[in-house]
């Protein structure tokens, strides 16, 4: 930020439900400030001699707190964010006129799938924008951007064990994988997510069986898994706001066919051909790249396209994405990646004519000398899948 200037950001407004949504607070919120709470919004001011770090939170409200629990109290606020000034919303009116006399830019944080109801924060930029009509407002979205991109240690904490308890649900999975509807193969992670410790999903899982695996973000998981199948798992668990994104793919059979297992090597070896190249100064561009090309050479290879153009057929989706407080974590998609990015490494090939379709996904820490992938006790080789099955 600027010399005189505020950011005001906003950790959403509660809906009517009395149901338990702490989870679904605003992700900048959190961000800046640690607390799981509604309604709550804080306010950074930097100015030449000071800058200035508050928190406006509701009061205790005896009736309320009978009904959907109490607020966290002053002292907890100041626990959970480390921020020492912490007031009530009654006065943030006041306090944030006061300080808007005194600068020329005002951060507001627009989401930018509000577009349904008018937001608090685009209800306070037109407010500012008639009575104080000198000051500049800029979305806060590049600057929070940038900051998540680069993930501080105890982010990355967060997320490997995030990854873990993906993992623990995987093995468990494998441990009952039969011919079952896809909704009983799920039901096998919802329960490690409550068991393992997890505070939730970071998206609704994907079980796609069969043809269901050519839609991308597939959820629906009502069909029957039968023998011969590939199932694709896309799972997402998170801890403290900090998610997973892994993918597998297995046969129900517990073994592949050798046709199978052939196109699941090519996606695999994509898959490493991407982890060797990610490293700071690198784009996910050319991350895309370096798999197009690879499937140009080795779908040729196989007979399975005649033309390079003929890639987009069998693979139409990114190789990767930022993951973090979102699983498409708020990030400049086309910048360089540098060190303390964490992307995931999903290739992918759909081959509908022949009912498979595969698609592996690990999670990479982008360090100075590489990229670490933190997902790697995940069971992903041919080998290793199949011998886990036999023996369990």
């Amino acid at each position: 930020m600027e010399e005189n200037t505020l950011l005001l950001v906003f950790s959403r407004r509660k809906g009517e439900s009395i149901t338990n949504e702490r989870y679904q607070v605003d992700r900048n919120y959190f961000y800046v400030s640690g607390v799981l709470e509604f309604d709550n919004v804080v306010v950074l001011g930097k100015f030449a001699d000071k800058s200035l770090e508050m928190i406006y939170i509701n009061p205790y409200d005896e009736e309320k707190a009978k009904r959907v629990g109490a607020p966290y109290s002053k002292e907890k606020v100041q626990e959970l964010s480390g921020i020492s000034d912490i007031y009530y919303l009654k006065d943030l009116k006041d306090d944030v006129r006061q300080l808007l006399n005194k600068v020329h830019t005002v951060y507001l944080d627009f989401e930018p799938n509000d577009d349904h109801f008018l937001s608090a924060t685009e209800d306070l930029a037109n407010q500012i924008k008639q009575k104080y009509p000198w000051i500049q407002i800029k979305n806060a979205r590049e600057l929070f951007a940038k900051c998540r991109m680069v993930k501080h240690e105890e982010e990355i904490e967060e997320i490997k064990k995030a990854i873990h308890i993906t993992h623990l649900w995987i093995e468990n999975i494998l441990k009952n994988l039969t011919e079952a509807y896809e909704y009983q193969l799920e039901s096998y992670f919802d329960q490690a997510i409550k068991y393992y410790g997890a505070n939730g999903f970071a998206f609704p899982t994907i079980a796609a069986s069969g043809k269901n695996a050519t839609c991308l973000h597939y959820s629906e998981n009502q069909s029957f898994a039968k023998k011969g199948d590939l199932i694709l798992l896309d799972l997402w668990a998170s801890c403290n706001m900090y998610c997973a994104d892994i993918t597998r793919t297995f046969p129900v059979s517990w073994t592949f066919t050798e046709r199978q297992k052939q196109l699941y090597n090519i996606v695999l070896e994509a898959q490493e051909k991407v982890f060797k190249a990610a490293k700071p100064w690198v784009t996910i561009n050319d991350l895309q790249e370096i798999v197009i090309k690879h499937y140009e050479e080795k779908l040729m290879e196989i007979g399975l396209i005649h033309t390079p153009e003929e890639v987009e057929k069998y693979y139409y989706h990114g190789i990767s994405h930022h993951l973090g407080l979102d699983c498409h974590d708020l990030s400049k998609h086309k910048d360089p990646l540098q060190a303390g990015n964490i992307i995931t490494n999903e290739p992918g090939l759909y081959i509908e004519e022949e009912g498979i379709w595969i698609r592996i996904e690990d999670d990479l820490l982008i360090t100075e000398e590489g990229a670490i992938c933190l997902s790697q006790e995940i069971l992903k080789t041919v080998e290793d899948i199949e011998a886990f099955l036999k023996k369990n």
